[in-house]
C-alpha cells in the first residue's frame, strides 16, 4: 500500500491545523496518520482509493462497523426534518429509554456530547449528591482531557497526589484528585475509611482500565469498591466510555455485576456520531430540577439521537454480544499463535471485543506503544491493515473469521522482516 498521498495530505494539513491533526493522538500514528476517503464496514478507502482492513474503528465507537445502514438510514430521516432544534423532541425521550432499556439499574439519565463532558457532569452530580467535592481515580487512567482529572498517567505516578499530565495545565486543578492503585483492594479500602474527614464525593473508575493496558478487575475489587462507598456514602462512577455497549449490552455493570451510582457512556452509544450521557439513580440525576445546572446548546441533538436510538436497536439484537466475544476470542488465539511462533516477546489481553497488544516487560501507554508494535504497525499499514498506535484493538460485527484469518497471515509475513525484541 502507498501512503504517499496520506504524507502528502498531512504536511498540508500541519500547515492550518495545530499538529496536523484533530486530536493529538493520532499523531502518534505510524509511518503517518492515515487519511481516509470513505468507511464501509470493516474496511477503510485511503485517498488513493487503497483499501485498509480496520481495527482502529474511529478509536472505539464502531461496535457495528463503519456506516451501518440501519444507522445511516435513521440519521438521514431525521436529517430532511431538523438538525439542532433547543426544543424537545419525540427522540429525546425514545433514545433515553432505549439506553435506560439496555443499562442494569439505569433509572434516569442526561444527554451531553462528548465522554471529557460527561466525566465532569458526573462529577459535579457526585458533589452536588454527597455535599463533598473530591474524586479518587487510579494511575494511569484515562477520564478525559479536562484539568481536572488528566493527571498520574504513568505508572511511576503511585502517590495519592495527582501529576500534572499535559503543559498548560492549572496548578490548582488537581486540589481534588487523589490517586489510588487498580486492583489494590487494601489502598481503596484505606482511603474511603476517611471518606468524610476527606471530604472524598466519589471514586470514578474505569471497571477495565481501557486506556491503560486492558486489564480486567480482581475478583471482589469492583465488588468492595461498591460495598465501601456504600458504607461511607461515596458516589461510585463507571467510566464506560469505551467499555459501554461494547463488552456487553449493559456494559460493566452487566459484565462484572456491579451496579455502579453513575455511569458515563459515549463513542458506541451512538454508532459513530458524536453523542455522550451520563447515566444513574434517578434521585442523582433529579438534582438538575434542584439547583444543578446541566447546559448544552448540542446536547439532545435530534441527529445523535437518532443514532443513538439505531445503535441501542442494533445492540438489542440476539446473539450480537456473543458474536463480538467469538471474534474477541478468534483474534486472540490467532495472532497469539503467530506471536508465539515468531516468538515474539509480546502478547495480548482481551475483554470482549477489545484487545490490547502487551510488550513484554514494557509499559503500555495511552500515547502510544513504542518497539516492536510501532514497527509491527508500520510495516501491516504497509500490507492494508489499520492498527492504533496505542495498542488497543478494536473488533466490531462487520469483522469476520476471514479478516482475522488474513491479519494473522499478514502479521507473519511482517515479524518475518522484524526482529523479536527481549
Amino acid at each position: 500500500m502507498g501512503i504517499d498521498s496520506s504524507r502528502t495530505a498531512f504536511e498540508r494539513t500541519r500547515l492550518s491545523l495545530g499538529g496536523g491533526v484533530s486530536s493529538g493522538l493520532r499523531a502518534a500514528m505510524r509511518p503517518v496518520p492515515l487519511f481516509v476517503e470513505k468507511g464501509r464496514g470493516a474496511h477503510v478507502w485511503d485517498l488513493d482509493g487503497d483499501r485498509y482492513l480496520d481495527y482502529v474503528m474511529a478509536w472505539g465507537p464502531l461496535v457495528h462497523g463503519h456506516s451501518h445502514p440501519h444507522v445511516i438510514d435513521s440519521v438521514m430521516r431525521v436529517m430532511t426534518s431538523m438538525q439542532v432544534v433547543g426544543m424537545g423532541h419525540r427522540l429525546e425521550y425514545e433514545a433515553a429509554e432505549a439506553v435506560l432499556g439496555s443499562v442494569p439499574g439505569a433509572q434516569r439519565l442526561v444527554w451531553t456530547n462528548t465522554g471529557t463532558e460527561a466525566v465532569q457532569v458526573a462529577l459535579r452530580f457526585a458533589r452536588a449528591a454527597t455535599g463533598r467535592h473530591r474524586i479518587v481515580k487510579f494511575t494511569k487512567a484515562y477520564h478525559g482531557w479536562h484539568d481536572s482529572v488528566y493527571a498520574s498517567m504513568t505508572a511511576d505516578d503511585t502517590g495519592e497526589t495527582a501529576v500534572p499530565a499535559s503543559r498548560g495545565q492549572s496548578p490548582h486543578a488537581h486540589a481534588d484528585l487523589i490517586i489510588s492503585q487498580f486492583n489494590d483492594t487494601a489502598a481503596i479500602e484505606k482511603l474511603l475509611a476517611s471518606a468524610e474527614e476527606r471530604q472524598i464525593a466519589a471514586v470514578l473508575v474505569d471497571p477495565i482500565m481501557s486506556n491503560a493496558g486492558v486489564t480486567n478487575p480482581a475478583p471482589g475489587f469492583l465488588e468492595t469498591i461498591r460495598g465501601l462507598c456504600d458504607k461511607h456514602g461515596v458516589v461510585l462512577i463507571f467510566d464506560e466510555v469505551i467499555t459501554g455497549f461494547r463488552i456487553a449490552r449493559g456494559g460493566a455493570a452487566e459484565k462484572f455485576g456491579v451496579r455502579p451510582d453513575l455511569s458515563v457512556f459515549g463513542k458506541a452509544i451512538a454508532g459513530g456520531f458524536t453523542q455522550s450521557a451520563v447515566v444513574g439513580r434517578a434521585d442523582i440525576i433529579d438534582l438538575v430540577e434542584d439547583g444543578l445546572t446541566h447546559a448544552g446548546t448540542f446536547n439532545g441533538n435530534p441527529v445523535a439521537l437518532a443514532a443513538v436510538k439505531a445503535a441501542m436497536e442494533l445492540s438489542a439484537e440476539p446473539g450480537v454480544f456473543e458474536r463480538l466475544d467469538d471474534l474477541g476470542a478468534a483474534f486472540e488465539t490467532a495472532i497469539a499463535d503467530v506471536l508465539n511462533s515468531a516468538e515474539a516477546s509480546a502478547g495480548l489481553r482481551r475483554v470482549g471485543s477489545l484487545l490490547q497488544f502487551v510488550p513484554h516487560g514494557q509499559e503500555t501507554s495511552l500515547h502510544g506503544t513504542d518497539g516492536l508494535w510501532s514497527e509491527i504497525t508500520v510495516g501491516m499499514v504497509e500490507s492494508g491493515v489499520v492498527f492504533m498506535p496505542s495498542g488497543k484493538i478494536f473488533l466490531s460485527t462487520a469483522h469476520s473469521l476471514d479478516d482475522i484469518q488474513e491479519t494473522a497471515a499478514l502479521l507473519e509475513r511482517v515479524l518475518q522482516r522484524v526482529p523479536a525484541r527481549p
